[in-house]
């Protein structure tokens, strides 16, 4: 525990993260809880609320593969059965000098490609040419929250054809809507959150804002400084790529529930067959590629494991192969942009969190805070 802890101060103590919060646990309960520096006036603890972005997919995942589970759709449903507008999106195959050349997709995108990133759309900060087509067109990013910003991104690739990271989880939210007829932050609500005793994780902030943390972006001198990013409230749609705001033991119990098989404490969200289903490989053959930042500040390359396959399933990124002293093979984990990160690891029974608010994502000093955490997590096993 002690070594922990040490890792959490030291890592504040540098200015490698802002301030942290990191818990650890196993199917039976917590083993690990600590936390370092001061965030919005008061100490870092089990009780700070964060943006968490990213981590909000997993989320939306699984609400799709509860309706999976109940017959309502299948992995290899149509996109466009359930929302015709997919078929109004067009591939971007190139430029003529500042038109996108456009053309209509070869393949039929599924919910399988929705949830493994394979659908072809990529996010503006790690694609350049979608970051140019939505400059050029004035399109809206998904981050205002309209529903007219699901359809300002054009396919890269065709569904189905190579791993891009976009924003397919908003897509697949919004078939879990038009199927089961309750919106997202209620089917969430009843069908996960409150089974699994997840209180502090909601859609809105409002009754958690006396606790929630500050952001924070590190500038040209080194040093961190306040900044302003957070989920669009009261949107016009609620992204399940990015909407929710959760703290460490919530998330937790999430992860718990994950490695119980689909079971936390009596609460069973999904049978262990459906979950084992949910946790393997879904990646058809491909894999995860290298994420090269088009926002250095926003953002820094990812590329977890260099040299490793790494795959995805239908909620979680895979590592195929064990990461000495760290995770085994069939890990799962992600993370969210304000460098929230979480992982799985069935085999060893455990799975934690490691979360801050700041930017750039995945930067390198923070990468090996992450990594000195995760080793400190296993020694201790």
């Amino acid at each position: 525990m002690s070594n922990m802890d040490q890792v959490l101060r030291k890592a504040v103590a540098a200015e490698d993260l802002p301030f942290a919060v990191a818990m650890a646990a196993n199917r039976g309960g917590v083993t690990y809880s600590g936390a370092a520096g001061e965030t919005a006036g008061r100490n870092a603890g089990e009780d700070t609320v964060f943006r968490i972005f990213s981590m909000t997919k997993a989320v939306g995942s699984l609400a799709a593969m509860i309706l999976i589970e109940r017959g309502k759709i299948s992995m290899d449903t149509p996109v466009a059965d359930v929302l015709p507008a997919w078929n109004d999106l067009k591939v971007l195959d190139g430029w003529n000098g500042e038109a996108p050349i456009l053309r209509s997709s070869n393949t039929v995108a599924t919910v399988r490609h929705l949830a493994t990133h394979t659908s072809g759309l990529e996010y503006e900060f790690w694609n350049a040419d979608v970051s140019k087509y939505l400059e050029l067109t004035g399109k809206p990013s998904m981050l205002t929250g309209t529903l007219a910003s699901l359809m300002s991104y054009p396919l890269t690739t065709d569904p189905g054809t190579r791993w891009g990271y976009g924003t397919g989880i908003d897509w697949l939210g919004r078939m879990v809507e038009e199927i089961d007829g309750r919106r997202i932050d209620a089917f969430c609500r009843e069908e996960i959150f409150e089974p699994l005793g997840m209180s502090s994780t909601s859609f809105e902030p409002d009754s958690l804002t006396d606790r929630l943390c500050d952001v924070s972006i590190r500038g040209e001198d080194g040093h961190f400084a306040p900044f302003e990013l957070a989920p669009p409230r009261q949107p016009e749609f609620y992204g399940m790529g990015h909407a929710l705001y959760s703290t460490a033991p919530d998330y937790l119990r999430f992860l718990r529930m994950v490695l119980g098989r689909g079971e936390l404490e009596g609460a069973r969200i999904l049978s262990e067959d459906a979950m084992g289903v949910m946790c393997s490989d879904q990646m058809n053959g491909l894999a995860f590629r290298k994420m090269v930042t088009v926002v250095p500040a926003l953002t820094a390359d990812f590329d977890p494991f260099p040299g490793a396959r790494v795959g995805h399933a239908f909620a979680f990124m895979r590592n195929g192969v064990d990461i000495p002293g760290r995770r085994s093979a069939g890990s799962l984990s992600w993370a969210g942009v304000c460098n929230t990160h979480y992982w799985i690891d069935p085999l060893r029974d455990v799975c934690a969190v490691i979360m801050t608010q700041s930017l750039p994502f995945v930067e390198r000093r923070l990468m090996k805070v992450y990594a000195a955490y995760e080793e400190a997590v296993y020694a201790a096993l």
